[in-house]
């Protein structure tokens, strides 16, 4: 009943059916509204790139780099077209300890081996594993990652200059107080209802990219006195040179570098597969897992051989894209055009944007992540999925998106696990010649395996008894070690203890393991195992 009652509810909060996969057109209109909507990522990237950048203890341009050279590159090789990567917190908190203790150098060393373990797991096909997250955990994922939003941007309701940069929340500083807090907050909210509002009457601009306009024309001509881009730093520089990370090509090095990069590379991979799932959901698409892996494997080292930081998919700038209309890879390679540009020649126009604009923007972003029906779901979903759900959720929030989406599988798995190892039960009968039959129903596994030999009233069964596994299947060697000890009980009290029904996948991990010999008049579906003998370690074949 639980995956039916979580489904029925589930599919309120997913969107749309993954049966057929529809193909965006390439029309002029939809050419103009992934450009517009690139534009408005990449406004949206600045700040964040900036603030990263601050929280691995590198230059703002580390991370504008970054988010540049990721942003194209997996826009135009990546599995789902709509997404955008860049630099992202949760890799920028794992490189501050590398950074402070080796130096800039080793990270963009870093960066690569964390490319080049993206590639290979790629090419070994690993992320067709993300099929084994739980919808429990998607809705925890997402929830998390939500409020993880909303606290990166309380950041910006600091004093410039004092406030600490955090990948999960405010930091330290001085908050904002009197006329520049209300300030700020009205022109978050007038931020806010512009989005809100513009779709309602026309859908020729992206809502997120009219109320940046609004509210930044507003502070500009009134001259208002509010935090704005270039407060955090000047994002001026020229274009990304190349450059061989300069460390010794020894072992020490790569004792060095290895651990962060194989952390870097499973954080990265996880949440840009994540982010692959959750823009498949809303645009209709599925596949691409490998592809994508390998996109962000090439990004990260061509980044590391250009001063980037390295990054990964970034699922609120992926909302703002998807939510402003863009569906093609134009939108993801006109944002990080338009950031170069920026870079390289529009910087002064771009510190002139206020911090409220972009903040309005992800607070939009943030109520739209949140799976709000989650809430009342809570109470009508299995336990263990509610339990789930809220793990994910807290764990997100106070650790990290990688390590809440591990545990939240696991806790998902031994679940499952305990809920098949109680279904382990057998119906018994009497043949007309006297023998004992157990029906066993349920899967034979590790979990069920005690269970299993618990069945069996060996002191007062007959002479022959019969193990019928028709409904039954043998999983692993946890089973067949529970199949001879049930065996030789039967053995040590002088019965004989016949196996049936033993489906195609049974016989071979019987055979395999040696305890079964495969008659060759047997049914083509179905094996009759008889007579087992400790004594030869052999079940015979009949």
């Amino acid at each position: 009943m639980a995956k039916p009652l979580l489904a029925r509810y589930a599919n309120r909060i997913t969107m749309p059916d993954l049966s057929v996969a529809p193909t965006t057109r390439l029309t002029p209109g939809q050419v103009k509204t992934d450009v517009l909507s690139g534009l408005t990522v990449a406004l949206a990237l600045v700040p964040e790139a900036v603030a990263f950048a601050f929280v691995a203890g590198v230059h703002p341009l580390v991370g504008l780099y970054a988010a540049f050279l990721v942003g194209l590159i997996t826009s135009v090789l990546g599995g789902r077209p709509g997404m955008i990567s860049g630099a992202t917190g949760a890799l920028a908190v794992v490189m501050v300890a590398l950074v402070a203790e080796h130096g800039v150098e080793y990270l963009f060393a870093t960066v690569v081996l964390m490319g080049i373990l993206q590639m290979i797991a790629g090419a070994l096909h690993w992320g067709k594993f993300i099929r084994l997250v739980p919808h429990p955990v998607m809705l925890g994922f997402v929830n998390g990652l939500a409020i993880v939003i909303f606290m990166a941007q309380l950041t910006q309701f600091k004093v410039p200059g004092t406030a600490e940069v955090s990948a999960h929340g405010a930091g330290g500083g001085e908050w904002l107080s009197g006329m520049p807090l209300y300030l700020m907050l009205g022109l978050v909210a007038l931020t806010m209802a512009v989005i809100w509002l513009l779709p309602k009457v026309t859908k020729i601009v992206p809502a997120p990219l009219a109320g940046i306009a609004v509210t930044a024309a507003l502070v500009i001509v009134f001259g208002l006195d509010t935090p704005r881009v270039g407060d955090l730093s000047s994002i001026q520089g020229g274009f990304p040179a190349f450059h061989v990370p300069m460390v010794p090509l020894n072992l020490e090095t790569l004792e060095i570098i290895l651990p962060y990069a194989v952390i870097l590379a499973a954080i990265g991979l996880i949440e840009s597969l994540l982010t692959l799932n959750l823009v498949g959901e809303m645009t209709g698409q599925r596949g691409g897992a490998s592809q994508e892996c390998i996109a962000q494997g090439v990004a990260n080292t061509v980044t590391g051989f250009f001063g980037g930081m390295g990054g990964c998919a970034m699922i609120g700038q992926s909302m703002i894209n998807v939510n402003s209309g863009g569906r093609t890879r134009i939108a993801g390679i006109a944002a990080a055009l338009f950031l170069l540009c920026f870079i390289l020649f529009a910087s002064p126009l771009i510190e002139l944007i206020p911090l409220a604009a972009l903040v309005g923007v992800m607070f939009m972003v943030v109520i739209g992540t949140f799976a709000w029906n989650s809430l009342r779901i809570l109470f009508r979903v299995p336990l263990t999925d509610a339990f789930v759900i809220v793990l994910v959720t807290v764990v997100t929030v106070l650790e990290d998106l990688a390590v809440a989406v591990v545990v939240g599988v696991i806790v998902s798995a031994l679940a499952y696990a305990w809920n098949n190892a109680r279904r382990i039960h057998a119906r018994t009968y009497r043949t007309p010649e006297g023998a004992k039959v157990y029906q066993v129903q349920g899967p034979l596994f590790f979990g069920s395996s005690d269970g299993f030999v618990e069945l069996f009233q060996i002191e007062d069964d007959p002479q022959t008894v019969i193990v019928d596994f028709e409904g039954s299947r043998v999983v692993d060697q946890s089973a067949l070690q529970a199949i001879e000890a049930v065996a030789a009980k039967y053995e040590a009290a002088g019965k004989r203890i016949q196996l049936r029904h033993l489906s195609r996948d049974c016989h071979r991990l019987l055979t395999k393991a040696g305890h079964l010999m495969v008659d060759s008049e047997d049914d083509p579906e179905y094996a009759l195992a008889v007579d087992y003998h400790v004594r030869t370690g052999i079940i015979g074949g009949h």
